[in-house]
């Protein structure tokens, strides 16, 4: 018999993750993405099923779950596995900021806090807004966000979006309607054309190496290289669609635009 709310919970993101304990619903979750991180504790309270891409199907039906949160169509083998075996599943597919508030909000309801939801999401377009309304003291520096490093991937869409919030100027906005990271790989010489004063890099949970970034041809003529300007934004901060973009994320953008 199907309950609800749903009683046993498997995140396959860490972006529902971190929603469920800020709604006070982690008792709910029963297996959780080995890249869940946040909160701190969850790595020690939940046991880790699957990647990204792949998850350990026998050890997710053991146990005994009667929802599923999964994220994409990067997630549509681990997705069909389960329904075939079946279990309930809510897919998201969030892009955006708005997206990720609505979320926010469908987690809530799934589980029976639709109320809570809203008013955390409420508290996140708050912030968002004041964040976006602060008068800055120069010109809105230009910024290239690297989402990877070969190819060269720019930012995926709610990366764009919070650069603005942040007071910046993304080089490449249109690229922000891509979902698909093959669409948005680019050419070297477009970033050295655009010539970004930041350039914020967070290769999708690979460190970041600066000096990479600043031997490529050409590159010592754009500003952010000359001035050594080149900042790494941990992917767990800035590449989960969910609660951490929108707070600590968006924080280390404001922080590497508009240094002290």
């Amino acid at each position: 018999m199907r309950q609800f709310p749903p009683r046993r919970i498997v995140c396959l993101t860490e972006e529902t993750v971190e929603t469920l304990y800020l709604l006070g619903e982690q008792d709910r979750i029963v297996g959780v993405s080995g890249y869940a991180v946040r909160p701190p504790q969850v790595r020690r309270e939940k046991p880790r099923v699957s990647a990204f891409i792949s998850a350990d199907i026998p050890k997710i039906l053991a146990l005994e779950p009667d929802l599923a949160l999964a994220f994409s169509d990067l997630q549509a083998d681990i997705v069909a596995d389960l329904v075939r075996a079946g279990v309930d599943i809510h897919v998201f597919n969030q892009r955006d900021i708005a997206g990720i508030l609505s979320m926010i909000r469908t987690v809530g309801a799934l589980v029976g806090a639709a109320e809570r939801a809203d008013q955390l999401a409420a508290s996140y377009e708050m912030r968002l807004a004041g964040i976006a309304s602060i008068a800055r003291p120069a010109a809105k520096p230009k910024v290239y966000f690297e989402e990877w490093d070969d190819p060269l991937i720019s930012g995926i869409g709610w990366v764009s979006e919070l650069i603005e919030i942040a007071g910046g100027e993304d080089i490449l906005p249109r690229l922000r309607f891509q979902q698909a990271a093959k669409d948005r790989i680019i050419l070297p010489d477009v970033v050295r054309a655009a010539a970004p004063d930041v350039i914020l890099a967070s290769w999708c949970g690979k460190k970041v190496v600066p000096d990479k970034i600043r031997k490529r041809p050409g590159w010592n003529e754009i500003p952010a290289v000359r001035n050594d300007r080149i900042i790494e934004i941990k992917s767990t901060l800035i590449l989960q669609p969910g609660p951490a973009a929108l707070t600590d994320g968006l924080d280390a953008i404001v922080t590497a635009l508009w240094p002290a």
